[in-house]
C-alpha cells in the first residue's frame, strides 16, 4: 500500500492543503447524521479535486464502509492503490465497450440502468468466471442516468433476476438520485422518494433481495431522514462545503472545509494612479499604489468569471483580483501596503483564520462551491497533512 508522501518542505509556486483530520471528522458528522445507514464516501472527480487516495483512506479510517466514484477507471485505481476488498466500491458511469471484466475481477459494484449495459455484465461475468456485483438504478426524476419506471424497469429487473438465477451476477443494490434535493421543500423531493419507494417495492416484490438501497446525496443526508435506507452517498460533504447556502454554512452542519489554496506572492511593486492593469485594462489604478503578483491563473483552475471580484487574504486583510485573471497569474491591489515577495497569498480555506471560502469565490464566479474545488488543475501540488 502506498504511504501518503511527506509535504514539501521547500517553497512552493502555489499548494492547495489537504486536511485529513478535518475529512476524518466530517465524515464522523456526517455518520451521526444517518445513524441507521452506512455512509459512502464519494471520491470521483479525484475526491473533488482532493486527492483521491489519501481522502478514500481517510474516509474508511473514519468509518465509511463504501467509496463511490464516477468512472470504472477511478473505481480501479483505488484498488491499485491497495484498497481491500473488504470496502466497498461503486461505480456508475459507464459507455460501451468498459472495462467491466476488470470491475468484476477487482470486486467492484457496478451500477446498470439498461438493458444494453446489463448484457455486457453478463458477457463480462462468464468471461470472468465469476458472478458480478450489479447496482439497478432507478431515474426517480432527475431525468438523467437511471432506467425509466414501466415497462423499462419490468423488463431490467426482470433479465437481472434471470442473470442471477443462473449465477452471472448479484444484484446488490437498487438505487437513484436526487434533482433538487439542495433546495429544501422543493415538491420534486417528495416526488421522487415516493417513485422510488415503489420501484423498490416492485423490484422486492419479484425477488430482487439487495445488499443496499439508497437514494441519498449529502443535501439528503444532512436535512432528509427519511431518505437515508440502507446507505447515504456523501461527497461534498466530505470535503466540507454545504452543497448550497439554503441548507446553511459548514459550520452551521458541524463541517470543516478540507482544501486551502495559496500561492506566493511572484512579485510587489509601486505603479503610479491611472496604471492599467492585465489584460484589457479592466481595472485601472486610482493612485498610486503597490501591486502584488498571485502565481496562480486558470489554467490552475482559477475562475476566469471571478476577475475583478475574486477575493485573496494577503498580509491578514481581504484584497480583489484586480482586472482579469491570466492563464497563470492575476494581480491584486495591496494598496500601498508592500508585503515581502513570497509572502503567502490565501485564495480559500475554511475562514477561521479570516480568509475567504470556496463559497466566496463560488459568488464571485457565478458558480457553485463544487466547482471551485474539483476544477483546482494538476500543477496545484497537493499536500496532504494531518494524516
Amino acid at each position: 500500500m502506498t504511504e501518503t508522501p511527506p509535504a514539501p518542505t521547500a517553497p512552493l509556486r502555489a499548494r492547495a492543503e489537504i486536511d485529513l483530520a478535518a475529512l476524518r471528522a466530517n465524515v464522523r458528522a456526517l455518520r451521526d447524521r444517518a445513524p441507521g445507514a452506512a455512509l459512502m464516501a464519494v471520491v470521483k472527480a479525484d475526491a473533488y479535486g482532493h486527492g483521491a487516495v489519501p481522502c478514500a483512506r481517510a474516509a474508511v479510517e473514519a468509518g465509511a464502509t463504501w467509496l463511490g466514484t464516477a468512472t470504472p477507471e477511478e473505481a480501479l485505481a483505488l484498488r491499485a492503490a491497495g484498497i481491500p476488498a473488504s470496502v466497498r466500491v461503486m461505480c456508475w458511469l459507464w459507455t460501451p465497450g468498459g472495462p467491466w471484466r476488470r470491475a468484476i475481477e477487482e470486486d467492484i459494484d457496478v451500477s446498470v440502468s439498461a438493458m444494453w449495459a446489463l448484457g455486457e455484465v453478463v458477457e463480462a461475468a462468464r468471461a470472468a468466471g465469476r458472478p458480478a456485483r450489479v447496482q439497478l438504478k432507478a431515474d426517480t426524476g432527475l431525468g438523467r442516468n437511471g432506467c425509466q419506471p414501466g415497462p423499462d424497469w419490468d423488463e431490467l429487473v426482470g433479465a437481472a433476476l434471470a442473470a442471477e438465477a443462473a449465477g452471472l451476477l448479484r444484484v446488490t443494490g437498487l438505487w437513484s438520485h436526487f434533482a433538487c434535493a439542495d433546495e429544501p421543500g422543493h415538491p420534486s423531493i417528495a416526488a421522487q422518494l415516493t417513485v422510488f419507494r415503489a420501484m423498490l417495492a416492485e423490484a422486492e416484490g419479484r425477488g430482487v433481495r439487495p445488499e443496499v438501497r439508497h437514494i441519498a446525496n449529502s443535501p439528503a443526508t444532512l436535512t432528509l431522514p427519511a431518505s437515508h435506507f440502507d446507505l447515504v452517498r456523501t461527497g461534498v460533504s466530505v470535503y466540507g462545503i454545504s452543497p448550497s447556502p439554503e441548507i446553511g454554512t459548514p459550520a452551521d452542519l458541524g463541517l470543516r472545509p478540507v482544501m486551502t489554496l495559496s500561492a506566493s506572492l511572484a512579485l510587489v511593486k509601486q505603479v503610479p494612479g491611472g496604471h492599467g492593469v492585465s489584460y484589457g485594462h479592466h481595472y485601472v489604478t486610482p493612485g498610486r499604489t503597490t501591486l502584488g503578483l498571485v502565481p496562480l491563473g486558470y489554467a490552475d483552475g482559477v475562475p476566469r468569471h471571478a476577475s475583478g471580484a475574486g477575493p485573496v487574504l494577503v498580509g491578514g486583510k481581504w484584497r480583489t483580483v484586480a482586472g482579469r485573471i491570466a492563464m497563470d497569474q492575476f494581480v491584486v491591489d495591496l494598496g500601498g501596503d508592500e508585503p515581502q515577495v513570497g509572502s503567502r497569498a490565501v485564495l480559500f480555506g475554511p475562514g477561521d483564520g479570516g480568509e475567504p471560502t470556496a463559497e466566496d469565490w463560488a459568488q464571485a464566479a457565478g458558480t457553485i462551491a463544487y466547482e471551485i474545488v474539483t476544477r483546482i488543475g494538476s500543477r496545484v501540488p497537493r499536500v496532504h497533512v494531518n494524516g
